[in-house]
C-alpha cells in the first residue's frame, strides 16, 4: 500500500481522498517522465479542475508531490472539470494523467461521501470513515487508479519573470511593471486605475 506523508496532510488541513489522488497523481507522472520533485522553476502542472466542486483537493496533492507549486507559478488550473492533470517538463516530456471512471464510481460507494453529500466538512467526518475510502486509493495500483497518456506535441512558455516595477501615482503602492496601467498620462495599478479585471483565468490548452 502506498502511503502518504503527514505533512502533506497537514498542509492541506484535512483527510479526504482527493488530496492523495493528486499526491499520487504527481508521483505516476514524474516516474514516467524520469523527473525529480522541482525545486524552481522547470516544470509545470495543468490541473483540469474548476470551481465549485470538492474534486479540488486533488491540487494540493499534485502541489506537494510535484514540487509544481502556484506560489511558483508553476500550477494553473484549466477549469475543464476533470480528476486530471498534465505534467510537463521541458526536457522529459508532458504526461496526462487521469483518474479511471471505475475508481470513481467505487469511491461513491463510501460512507464518506455520504457525510459529505449532507454537507458535513471533511474534518468533522471520523478520522475511520475517511480512512477507509483513503486505504482504498492508496491500495490500487498506478494503473488500477489512472489513464496515461503521453502528449509529445505539448508546449508550454511561461510569461518571462521580470523584477521590474513602477510606483503607482494614485496610491504608492509598486506594481509590477506587466500590470502596470496609464491613466491621465501617469502610472497606476489595476485597482486604481477604476478597470475591474477578472480574476478567473481562461483555459490555455
Amino acid at each position: 500500500m502506498q502511503t502518504v506523508p503527514d505533512w502533506v496532510f497537514e498542509f492541506h488541513g484535512h483527510r479526504c481522498p482527493f488530496m492523495p489522488i493528486g499526491w499520487r497523481m504527481g508521483l505516476a507522472a514524474m516516474s514516467r517522465l524520469g523527473m525529480e520533485r522541482e525545486k524552481d522553476h522547470g516544470a509545470f502542472v495543468f490541473s483540469e479542475m474548476g470551481d465549485g466542486h470538492p474534486q479540488t483537493c486533488m491540487m494540493d496533492g499534485l502541489q506537494a508531490s510535484t514540487g509544481c507549486t502556484y506560489g511558483k507559478n508553476l500550477l494553473t488550473r484549466l477549469y475543464y472539470g476533470k480528476v486530471a492533470a498534465v505534467v510537463y517538463h521541458p526536457q522529459k516530456g508532458a504526461l496526462r494523467v487521469a483518474l479511471r471512471s471505475e475508481v470513481a464510481d467505487e469511491m461513491g460507494k463510501y460512507e464518506f461521501f455520504s457525510y459529505r453529500r449532507r454537507g458535513i466538512e471533511p474534518s468533522e467526518i471520523p478520522q475511520a470513515v475517511s480512512d477507509e475510502v483513503i486505504n482504498y486509493i492508496l491500495g490500487l495500483t498506478d494503473d488500477e487508479l489512472f489513464t496515461f497518456q503521453e502528449l509529445p506535441g505539448f508546449t508550454y512558455h511561461p510569461t518571462p519573470s521580470s523584477f521590474n516595477k513602477v510606483k503607482c501615482s494614485v496610491c504608492g503602492e509598486y506594481v509590477f511593471e506587466r500590470y502596470v496601467v496609464s491613466k491621465d498620462g501617469k502610472p497606476v495599478c489595476i485597482p486604481c486605475s477604476g478597470y475591474e479585471k477578472t480574476l478567473a483565468k481562461k483555459p490555455i490548452l
